[in-house]
Parts: structure tokens; sequence; C-alpha cells
């Protein structure tokens, strides 16, 4: 019971489903709150605001005569019954700078009797009583010829709520348009977390599914606290792993057993050809199975560097195994007239790299060149901090057999020898393992290659 319980609170229908009912409780707790504070303020704030901003406007309406003195206010123009019709309800007055009343409305001075004008006059909003009526005031200051008016503007507390509760649909419908884009911007960020939350496992496990590689099918992906809907999927997607890694740790272990069990035989088989008499007959067969050697010793290779248990990750000098490999294979290119052009500009850079996988990488590519530089000519080999380039000056290969030059067992044409066709793809298994690239280049004449480190990971 309890694990029916768990699977149905871990499932994405579920949470879903939650996310829309959470965004609708806070969307009318929302509405309550809006509605409640706007029913519990408009008695206050609303008034005195309105009445403050009011007088602010009534100041810039004086109407002066000659001498700079105001004389009527110019809303009376507009409006002649508002202060005439409510004497009860509305009422101003203007001040000079010492306090002295130069203009009162319909109301008179009678209006104004409970209050006393302070000095220094200040403005903004304040209280009295008129009658038993509250009055919402404000004080407004109005400049004209170097001289300050004070227009002090007064305005019933009942007329302002009638006001407010009978005319107000302008307010009400600005406030339902703000709610409702409130509204949307809840319903929006609510439904943004939840499903951004939820979905979390699917890209966590897309992230790690995307780092399998056949390098790596001995990892698995997890399974604990996923969505029920999901669960089943990863489950059977890590059995899948665990045959395909099976298989390939057969082909592997069969790969290795085959060149291992061949190679003693064909040494046997090679020393008895070098005991026989030289005859035409005797050297095909001895280049046969030099050949059969070859490919075995390069099968042999090839399941080693497929599997990365086998490497052995250190600083080493870049400059440094070029030379040795160059040291190594001097012979051999000297044995068909080429000679080797070493130009370091890596200023003692580093790598990070299994010292004899990079050698095998390093020996196979110059192999490679050496194979198809004509005699007389040479191999450029250019050490940066970050690249390795080697370059020969022979016939090179058309444009479109480029893809095909790290494919097992394909071998190009210009050869000197028959090769196995697996140097170059011990190159590109070495190169992934490591995670740089190598690709090839056309040249006029000849071949590029070029080997390319991630100076991150250096």
């Amino acid at each position: 019971m309890r694990f029916r319980i768990e699977k149905k609170l871990n499932s994405i229908s579920f949470k879903t489903l939650l996310a829309f009912f959470v965004s609708m409780i806070l969307s009318i707790s929302l509405i309550v709150f809006v509605l409640d504070a706007v029913y519990f303020f408009k008695n206050s704030i609303f008034s005195e605001t309105d009445v403050n901003d009011f007088a602010k406007n009534f100041a810039q309406e004086i109407l002066y005569n000659k001498e700079g003195i105001p004389e009527r206010m110019g809303l009376e123009l507009e409006y002649p019954w508002l202060f005439e019709s409510l004497v009860q309800e509305a009422a101003y007055r203007v001040i000079d700078q010492s306090g002295k009343v130069v203009l009162y409305s319909a109301a008179g001075a009678s209006f104004w009797s409970s209050v006393d004008i302070a000095h220094p006059i200040t403005t903004g909003p304040f209280k009295f009583e008129h009658e038993g009526v509250l009055m919402d005031a404000a004080t407004a200051k109005a400049e004209n010829g170097g001289k300050s008016w004070f227009v002090q503007l007064a305005v019933s507390r009942r007329f302002m709520f009638f006001s407010h509760d009978t005319f107000g649909f302008r307010f009400v419908r600005s406030g339902v348009v703000i709610f409702s884009l409130v509204l949307l911007l809840v319903f929006f960020f609510c439904a943004h977390f939840i499903v951004r939350h939820t979905l979390k496992p699917l890209r966590e496990l897309s992230e790690s599914a995307a780092l399998i590689s056949p390098r790596s099918l001995q990892a698995r992906l997890e399974n604990n606290n996923l969505p029920t809907e999901i669960a089943p999927l990863v489950i059977s997607f890590n059995h899948t792993l665990e045959r395909l890694e099976h298989g390939y740790r057969t082909q592997q272990e069969f790969l290795s057993t085959a060149a291992h069990e061949l190679k003693t035989p064909l040494a046997l088989i090679r020393t008895q050809l070098e005991l026989m008499e030289e005859t035409e007959e005797r050297n095909w067969l001895l280049n046969d199975a030099n050949y059969m050697s070859r490919q075995v010793q390069q099968l042999l290779l090839l399941a080693e560097t497929s599997e990365f248990n086998n490497y052995n990750f250190i600083v080493v000098d870049i400059e440094y195994v070029v030379n040795e490999v160059v040291c190594y294979l001097q012979r051999m290119a000297e044995a068909v007239k080429v000679n080797f052009v070493v130009k370091d500009y890596s200023n003692g850079s580093q790598w990070r790299a299994d010292r004899g996988a990079l050698f095998t990488l390093l020996k196979n590519l110059l192999e490679n060149s050496i194979q198809h530089a004509p005699a007389g000519t040479s191999i450029l080999i250019a050490i940066y901090s970050n690249k390795i380039q080697v370059r020969d000056w022979g016939s090179g290969i058309d444009e479109s057999q480029l893809p095909l030059l790290f494919t097992r067992f394909w071998r190009g044409d210009h050869r000197r020898d028959i090769g196995a066709g697996l140097g170059l793809s011990i190159c590109q298994e070495i190169a992934h393992v490591h995670d740089w690239s190598i690709f090839a280049q056309r040249m006029e004449p000849g071949l590029l290659f070029q080997l390319v480190v991630n100076i991150s990971d250096d």
C-alpha cells in the first residue's frame, strides 16, 4: 500500500495536477488579499491621496489680477457649480506667505474656523472637522511674480466615499487589468517552477546518456527517485547497455585471443622460411608471412587501444616524445631516402596523455607518411602548444577518399608496402580515448595530418 502511494506521488501526472492546484490556491488567496486591502485602505489612503493630488493641480489653476494677487480659481470657470453647490462638502482658500487669506471659495471663512494657519506654512495633506464632518485637506504651493501662494483644499470624507463607491468604476477596471496580469504571472511562474523541477530528472538522464560511448559501456543510468513513468525506460536502457557491453567485451576478447594465438605459428613459419634456401618462391612466402605477422600485430594493438582501462595518463613532454619517434623511425626513413624535419613552436608544452599510446599514434602517422613520401623529399613535423602537424610531399589522395583514411582495413594507393590498413584506425582510437581530434587535409602536393588537443585537458 505504501509503495503504491509513493509511486502515485512520484508520477508526472500527479505533480502536474498539484502544480495547477497550488497555482489556483495562490491565485484565489491573492484575490481575497487584494480585495480586503482595497476595502480596508480605501477610506483613508485613497481619500488623502486624491485630495493631495487635486490640491497640487488646483494650485496651477490660480488666476491673478494685474497686481499679481489671486483673483479666482480657473477651475470655477470649468465647474462653477462645484464649490457653490457643495459648500458643506468642498472648499478652498488661498494664503500668502505671511498667512493672510486673500481668496475664499463660496463656503467662506467660517468653513476654516477650526484650522489654524501654521508658520511656516507646510505643504501636504492634513485633516480637520467641520460641523462634525471629517475633512481631508491638503496644502499646495504656487509661484507667481516671485511671490509664493498657498492653496488649501478640503473635501469631506463622506463625499470622497460616495465618489469612490459610486463612480470608481475606472479604478475597478484598471484594478481588474492589473490583477489579471498578476494572475497570469503567478500561474506562469508556478507552472514554470513545477515543470522545471519535475523534468529535471529527464534532463539529467539525457546528459548522462549522452556521455555513454563504446569506451564507457560499463556506465549505467541512475534509477533512484525517478518519476514512475520514466523508471521502466531507464531500467530497459540499462539492460540494453549490459548486453552491448557483453557483446563488446566478447568481441575484444576474441580479437585479442585470436591475435595472440596467431603470433606463435606465424613466427615459426617465418623462422622456417628464413632457414630455407633463397629462391623467388621463398621470398614470396616470406613477404606473405611478414605481412600476416604485421597484420596480427596491428589487430592486437587495435584491441589494446580500444580498451580505456589499458591507458595510464601522465604529463608528458610532447617535444621529447616526437624526437623519440623520429629517432625510432630514422633508419626506415633513410632506407627510402626520406628526411625528417622537426620544427618546435610549443615552448616546452606538456600534454596529459598515455605516453606509450602517444608514441604509437605518432609512429603510425610518420610511418604512413614514409610510405607515401617520394625519395629525396622531407616529412615536416611541426609541434605547437595544442597540436602536431605531419606533412609529406607525396601524391596524396582524392578529396572523396579523405573520409576513408581512418577506416579499418582501408588501404590507399601509392604505398611502398601492402600494409594492413589499420595504422590510421589505431591513431583515431588513441585520439578518441584522449578526447583529441585527428584529421587529414589534402595539400598540393601531399597530405597534412593534424592532431589537435584541448588546452584545458593538457
